[in-house]
C-alpha cells in the first residue's frame, strides 16, 4: 500500500485543492463546535427553568398548606 501524498508538504497542498479542502475543514469544525456550544447552553438553560418551576411550584404547595391550616384554625373556637 503506497501513501496518497508524498510529504507533509504535499498533505498540506491538498493537490492544488488547499483552499477548498482547509476552508470546508475549518467551517465544519466551527459549525460543530458552534452546535456543541449551543447544545450545551440550552442544557444549562432547561435545568434552570426546571429548578425555577420546582421552587415555584413548592413555594404555592406551602402557601396552600398555611391557608389550608388557617382555615381550620379559624373554623375551631
Amino acid at each position: 500500500m503506497t501513501p496518497a501524498f508524498s510529504s507533509f508538504a504535499a498533505f498540506l497542498s491538498m493537490g492544488g485543492y488547499a483552499l477548498y479542502v482547509w476552508l470546508s475543514v475549518a467551517t465544519t469544525l466551527v459549525v460543530l463546535l458552534g452546535l456543541v456550544g449551543h447544545s450545551l447552553w440550552q442544557h444549562k438553560s432547561l435545568l434552570q427553568a426546571v429548578r425555577r418551576q420546582q421552587r415555584r411550584e413548592q413555594r404555592l404547595r406551602g402557601a396552600r398548606e398555611r391557608m389550608n391550616k388557617e382555615q381550620v384554625d379559624a373554623r375551631t373556637p
